[in-house]
């Protein structure tokens, strides 16, 4: 008998706004640029890429290279998806001991 792996993937258990504020907000805390913007096309494929492509007004391929791991989205784009998403960046005093 062999057994069969798939690849583990995040956006399949992205399934409410609370799972993908929560996941966002773990990769945040991660302080890590790529990090956060593979998350956020993590997000994207769970919501629906081809529907965040029509809300930010850019094409989906460059949504998808944008995203990806090899990705370096500027700045603004990356507002374009976090709005797009339907979540917020809030900004708070970082503790003392982080």
């Amino acid at each position: 008998m062999s057994e069969k792996f798939t690849r583990y993937d995040i956006a399949e258990y992205l399934k409410t706004d609370e799972d993908v504020a929560a996941y966002f907000d773990a990769v945040l805390e991660e302080n890590d640029p790529q990090l956060t913007v593979q998350a956020l096309g993590v997000i994207a494929r769970a919501k629906g890429m081809s529907q965040i492509a029509r809300d930010t007004g850019l094409a989906r391929e460059s949504l998808y290279r944008a995203l990806s791991t090899d990705g370096n989205p500027e700045f603004a784009t990356v507002l374009k998806v976090v709005r797009a998403l339907g979540l917020q960046l809030h900004a708070s005093p970082q503790s003392a001991h982080a």
